[in-house]
């Protein structure tokens, strides 16, 4: 492995460190897929978040000299994202996910969600009035980013927040507390359905683990530092899905909707449910991340 020593980099400006970082970060063959989705944005990320500076202003910055203290920092960070090969979001303790901010650490998955992209819309046309949505329940929650979002989106909502994972659920309170949504999303330790509050719901939300086995042997070296619970759904990546629908109908009102993300693995589902009319709703990555039932169509 080559021998990157501070004294060999006579680096000046932020210019200098951002240019050898995007070059370690490609010479190393990183892979990009916690929220940036390259080597320059990632860099410029690291950087920026390290020197605590706007993380909107990178040209401002570019040709500012940095303290032999602040290049030790920047060095330091990116020896370890390059030779730990652990995702940007574990190193700066921060995760966003559209225009939120979020504390992150190993014990739950970096977010990233498409349901995420249709919050802003209000599930639109399938909520025809925002301010009567009054409960939803979110499966899954991992650092609690999709319930926060519910919230404030929904300002009439109460959001019952699951997971079966004690680790994630203490990040998600820690999240909660930050956006003071105490009195609005409550946490509840639970196998899906399991220990959910007796109620009917108009909406359910769920990012689930989803990925399939095959596809779990073959994950890139930064998403083994995530926790596996969160990513692998079985055989087909359908096992919690199969769960969650199974249980959907008798939790939600008669007009409820259920919204789950299944990533890649439209085909997998639209297998696993062959009598289920989803409708696939469009987000950034296309039309087979995310679908849609009803109440009425639910089994």
């Amino acid at each position: 492995m080559t021998n990157h020593n501070l004294i060999n980099h006579p680096f000046t400006t932020v210019r200098d460190v951002l240019r050898y970082a995007t070059s370690r970060f490609n010479e190393a063959k990183l892979v990009f897929g916690h929220g940036n989705n390259n080597a320059l944005d990632e860099a410029a990320y690291l950087i920026l978040h390290t020197l605590h500076l706007p993380l909107d202003n990178l040209d401002i910055y570019l040709e500012a000299h940095l303290l032999p203290v602040e290049i030790a920092n920047i060095l330091q960070v990116i020896e370890r994202r390059t030779a730990e090969r652990i995702p940007a979001a574990y190193i700066t303790n921060e995760a966003w996910l559209s225009t939120y901010p979020f504390y992150v650490d190993e014990r739950v998955i970096i977010p990233r969600s498409y349901i995420a992209e249709l919050i802003p819309s209000y599930f639109s046309p399938w909520v025809k009035n925002p301010d009567q949505i009054t409960d939803i329940l979110e499966l899954c929650t991992g650092s609690g980013c999709l319930p926060i979002m519910l919230a404030d989106a929904f300002p009439n909502a109460h959001v019952d927040a699951v997971d079966i994972s004690t680790d994630a659920l203490a990040v998600a309170k820690r999240n909660v507390d930050t956006y003071e949504l105490q009195d609005r999303i409550t946490l509840h330790e639970s196998d899906i359905y399991s220990a959910v509050p007796d109620k009917k719901y108009q909406l359910i939300i769920s990012n689930p683990p989803y990925v399939n086995s095959a596809s779990m042997a073959r994950l890139p070296q930064e998403y083994l530092h995530e926790p596996q619970i969160a990513l692998g759904g079985g055989k087909d990546g359908m096992d919690l899905v199969r769960t969650i629908i199974a249980g959907a109908k008798s939790r939600l009102t008669h007009d409820g909707i259920l919204m789950i993300e299944i990533g890649h693995e439209r085909k997998f589902a639209e297998e696993a449910f062959p009598e289920l009319e989803f409708t696939w709703v469009s987000t950034s990555a296309g039309d087979d991340m995310v679908f849609l039932l009803t109440a009425d169509q639910l089994p």
